[in-house]
């Protein structure tokens, strides 16, 4: 358990250098077994989900050395290993190995996922994908037992009740070596589909159409991988960044962006009064006027990411009249912040799942908890644009999604620490008196 203290209210400023993609490393790295030759990933984001990561490769004998940002994985003496339930729970990404270990031996023993608590995530397209390309899938002692048929999985049409980005990289990773085609329909498009293609194309894998809601798959003997791979930059971290210049900046520099790939979200916050410069590969924020209220609905990708509306709840709140409205299609259930933000003052609801903000002057630091990595960014914002000191019990969640938080929150000024949990009664007042 860790604890993020901040002594808010400090202008922020300067530059700051966005990581690689959380949500494309996490199926990369699971992707990496496919390869018959050593990995190297370039531009790694240094968050705990990819030290969760590594621990379940070391299960599997696969070597990693992880210096800097730069992640070398060599499966070359891999062996086939039923993935420990204890390890699995604390990430939900690790279902990726259920596709990654399926491709590369035919079977796969993986512990029921965990992860952020944001509602139901149910695993049942990739499962009925899996069927599709011939596997059997069982349930036994709280673990999902995968077995491709003796002769191979084999190429399939699958169509995909939603666009979901898990299904669909589970589906790619398993059927990159099946025989025959494989195609996807209403596949999810997000730039981390992409990511995930590229890499596995540039091992010697035949994919077409990532990013868009068909993909064609043709199965190939097996990969061997022969260039590094770049990670793209994480527009979820940038977006976090834009909202935390916009309440508290005055005048951030965003290094290492895809401006795209933010489109959806940059329209809403400009559309808030927000006045953002973009270059080729960083964006500036300019000091926040007087903003106005908006209307934010979260959709599958190109639309407004679910994993940007907890972010952006702070910046509702500095909105000078009206009222703001945020609902989240994708993951309704997604509130837990709310109750948090309210116990530092804010003027915001919740009404049949509906997040309903309004203005707040004044706000003052208190005691919360990050129950998930975004509701955690939620807060993190919160607590520097707050005057007085906010602590943000289980801070390890912000670990998980956030390259370097710290180091990077410092460099813009701001006076925050990370601290593991001391599980003593009264810390809030010891804090406060310092």
């Amino acid at each position: 358990m860790k604890q993020m203290i901040i002594h808010g209210g400090r202008p922020l400023q300067g530059d700051v250098w966005i990581g690689g993609a959380k949500n494309s490393t996490v199926a990369i790295v699971p992707a990496s077994i496919l390869s018959r030759t050593p990995v190297t990933l370039e531009g790694v984001p240094r968050i705990a989900d990819v030290d969760n990561l590594m621990d379940l490769l070391g299960e599997m004998d696969v070597k990693c050395d992880f210096v800097e940002t730069t992640l070398r994985i060599d499966p070359e003496d891999i062996k086939m290993s039923p993935l420990p339930a204890g390890k699995v729970k604390s990430l939900r990404a690790s279902y990726y190995f259920m596709g990654a270990l399926l491709g590369r031996f035919g079977k796969a023993i993986v512990g029921f996922p965990g992860g952020d608590d944001i509602g139901p995530r149910p695993i049942d397209q990739h499962i009925k994908g899996f069927e599709a390309l011939g596997a059997s899938v069982k349930n036994e002692n709280d673990q999902i037992i995968i077995t491709a048929p003796e002769d191979g999985l084999h190429g399939a049409k699958i169509h995909l009740k939603m666009p979901s980005v898990g299904a669909t990289m589970n589906i790619i990773m398993a059927s990159v070596t099946a025989k025959g085609q494989t195609i996807i329909d209403n596949a999810a498009k997000e730039p981390e589909i992409i990511d995930l293609a590229t890499f596995l194309n540039n091992m010697g894998a035949v994919i077409r159409g990532a990013g868009t809601e068909s993909i064609r798959i043709e199965g190939v003997p097996e990969l061997r991988a022969k260039i590094p791979h770049t990670i793209i930059p994480d527009r979820i971290e940038a977006g976090t960044y834009v909202a935390l210049a916009a309440c508290i900046g005055n005048g951030i520099r965003i290094h290492n962006i895809i401006e795209e790939h933010l489109d959806s979200y940059l329209a809403k916050v400009e559309e808030m009064g927000v006045v953002i410069d973009a270059d080729e590969d960083s964006l500036y924020v300019y000091p926040a006027g007087d903003l106005k209220m908006i209307q934010v609905k979260t959709d599958v990708y190109p639309g407004f990411a679910t994993d940007l509306q907890q972010p952006i709840t702070p910046l509702l709140l500095t909105a000078k009249s009206g009222e703001g409205v945020v609902i989240d299609n994708i993951y309704p259930k997604r509130i837990g912040h709310i109750a948090e933000l309210r116990k530092m003052g804010a003027n915001i609801q919740v009404e049949d799942n509906i997040i309903l903000a309004h203005p707040t002057s004044k706000m003052h630091g208190a005691e919360v908890t990050a129950g998930e990595i975004r509701a955690g960014a939620c807060l993190m914002i919160a607590g520097l644009m707050t005057e007085g000191t906010t602590i943000i019990d289980k801070a390890g969640n912000i670990l998980r999604g956030y390259d370097r938080v710290e180091e990077k929150l410092r460099r813009l000024g701001a006076d925050v620490s990370i601290i593991d949990d001391p599980e003593v009664p009264g810390v809030m007042d010891a804090v406060e008196e310092e």
